[in-house]
Formats: structure tokens, sequence, C-alpha cells
């Protein structure tokens, strides 16, 4: 289901509200995406201390701060990103929280693999990287076998904001596709991409959905 630009808050909202009809069985595995405003958001292992500019910048930047259940520290969503969160039961996928992280991480792999640019897992550190630079992250969270939360791309994004954090609380450089090849692709044709790569990976067949149907 495809939200367009999304206000954090309103998506996440709507992220819990669909993951509890999943829980209960009232309709079936969702992907959502998403273009969001201007937002920090913190994990469970989220720092406030990661925040490098002072609260009035961000007030003049109109970049949001929200408190999340996820796994990870700090992120940042923007325009020029694309957001995919998998409202997805794990009790179709043999339970296997691992494998669908690792298959998060391998549908953006794949999709970069398609548009000529390679990337790789680092060890240790959920995303995906560009040589010494990351180019997506990967936050979860998993209550009843259900997930939400899910895969941030950088398709065009601002790297100054980006430059106001500590991203996942280390000293590293982000980047974006448009930075590596000038493909001039929006986020939506992105999206399609990954959208399509993560339904094979979750052996999941894609049918589009307006809001309304599941809401």
């Amino acid at each position: 289901m495809a939200l367009g630009h999304g206000d954090y808050g309103d998506v996440l909202a709507l992220q819990r509200t669909l993951h509890a009809k999943r829980c209960a069985g009232e309709l079936g595995d969702l992907l959502l995406s998403v273009e969001h405003n201007p937002v920090f958001t913190l994990g469970r292992s989220g720092m406030h201390d990661h925040i490098l500019v002072a609260e009035d910048t961000l007030k003049q930047q109109g970049i949001q701060i929200h408190e999340i259940e996820r796994g990870g520290d700090i992120t940042y969503h923007g325009p020029g990103q694309l957001v995919v969160y998998p409202i997805f039961d794990l009790r179709g996928f043999g339970k296997d929280i691992h494998r669908f992280i690792w298959s998060l991480e391998e549908a953006i792999i794949q999709t970069l693999s398609e548009l000529g640019i390679g990337s790789a897992r680092n060890d240790g550190f959920p995303g995906v990287w560009v040589g010494a630079r990351k180019i997506a992250s990967i936050g979860v969270y998993v209550k009843n076998w259900v997930t939400y939360h899910g895969l941030a791309l950088n398709v065009d994004v601002n790297q100054a904001h980006f430059r106001m954090i500590r991203p996942c609380g280390l000293s590293i450089e982000t980047v974006s596709l448009n930075d590596i090849r000038d493909l001039h692709m929006s986020v939506a044709e992105v999206g399609a991409i990954v959208v399509r790569q993560l339904g094979a990976l979750l052996e999941k067949d894609i049918v589009t959905m307006d809001r309304k149907e599941v809401i």
C-alpha cells in the first residue's frame, strides 16, 4: 500500500492499527511504502545525545523527534527516502527473525544491483552499505510474531539532516542512490523495485491496495 508523503506520527498510528488487525487475523500480510516528512526516530537503545544540534535548529528545519519501540538507535527519515513497513506474520515464515531481517537487506541489495550499484552488509551492523557509507537502515519490532517498522533506503536525501545526528549511534557517513548514480529516479520508482524484490524474498504475491480497503 503506497501512502505517498506522510507525517511520521500518522503513519506510526496506522502501523499500530494494522499490526493489531494482523495479530487478530482480520487481514493478511501488508507492505506499506511512504516518504516521510523530516523526523528523527529513536529506537529502544536510542540516545538524545546522538542529536548533535540544538532543539531550536530542529524547529527551524521542521524536524520532529519520535521515541519508538523498534530496535536500534537514532536514524533520520525525510523527503527523498523510501521507507517500507512490512506488517508481516512470521509464523508463516518459520518464526525466523534473522531470515526476515536478512530478506529486508537483500531486497535493497538486489534493487541496487538492478540499478548498477554494488552494495553489501556490514557484519554486526544491520543495514546496507556502499563501501564505507551507509545507504539503507533496518529497524524492526516484533510482537506476537507480527512485525512492523522496517527499512529505509536513501534515494535522494538531504545529507545535511543526517549530519545533525550520529546515525545508529555511529560516526559514519551516509549516502543516497542518486549521489552514486545520477539516475533521476523518484522514490516511487525505486519503491516499486524494492517491493517487487521483497515480495519474492518473503514468498508473497504483491497486490496493490487502497488504504480504505484495510482500515
